[in-house]
């Protein structure tokens, strides 16, 4: 399948380092981030795995959930967990997936149906498996990003699109580049400009099509 923005994402059952999950009764009414990674004890992945846990208060104050996802066993994970622990100097409460038979990530477009792992296997047979998407409580996907392995992720970026997408969500606006919360946003075109002074109040017409204003409380 191809996964696009606004498709309802895949359902699942699978064994984390926490327990068995089913996907969309663990997202709840939650937002959920689930990030990839290709293989466990790999470096660019470590220190990924060490910003997601060091951002643990962030995300609990967007009502977010996280998860990971590497092409390991359980057993691994577990073992791995210390050194990103060690590494971060925080606490990875999140749970990894053992996705060791690519149920995962094939469901989600990140390695052809025909993907297999062989024996003595590296990272780059898993390469692609380098994504990160955000999921509403809709349980929709409404953003995803794929890295190549030697990029390390910005989860600032991911929690600065997260706030753009929670923004955005029901309020009737869009989020301009480089938005960061409390910065003006934007004012669909859609909306009419009696529409928009009702709506918001005042607001700036730079263009016709591009009008700003205060964003929302």
């Amino acid at each position: 399948m191809c996964l696009r923005i606004n498709d309802t994402v895949p359902n699942f059952t699978a064994e984390t380092d926490q327990g068995t999950i089913t996907f969309h009764d663990w997202i709840g009414d939650s937002w959920a981030i689930l990030f990839s990674h290709p293989k466990d004890f790999t470096p660019v992945c470590t220190t990924e795995f060490g910003a997601v846990a060091q951002l643990a208060d962030e995300w609990a104050k967007r009502n977010t959930k996280v998860m990971g996802i590497s092409v390991d066993g359980v057993e691994d994970h577990k073992k791995w967990k210390g050194d990103i622990e060690k590494f971060a100097g925080s606490r990875a409460g999140f749970p990894i997936i053992a996705d060791d038979n690519l149920a995962v990530a094939k469901a989600f477009d990140m390695l052809p149906a025909d993907a297999y792992l062989p024996d003595g296997r590296t990272p780059a047979h898993s390469a692609t498996v380098r994504s990160v998407f955000i999921i509403g409580p809709d349980k929709q996907l409404k953003l995803s990003m794929t890295y190549p392995m030697t990029v390390g992720r910005n989860f600032a970026e991911v929690l600065r699109a997260l706030d753009g997408l929670q923004m955005s969500t029901g309020k009737g606006v869009a989020t301009p580049a480089n938005w960061n919360v409390g910065d003006d946003v934007i004012i669909p075109t859609s909306v009419s400009d009696a529409d928009a002074k009702a709506k918001f109040g005042e607001f700036t017409t730079h263009f016709p099509y591009l009008r700003t204003t205060k964003a929302p409380k």
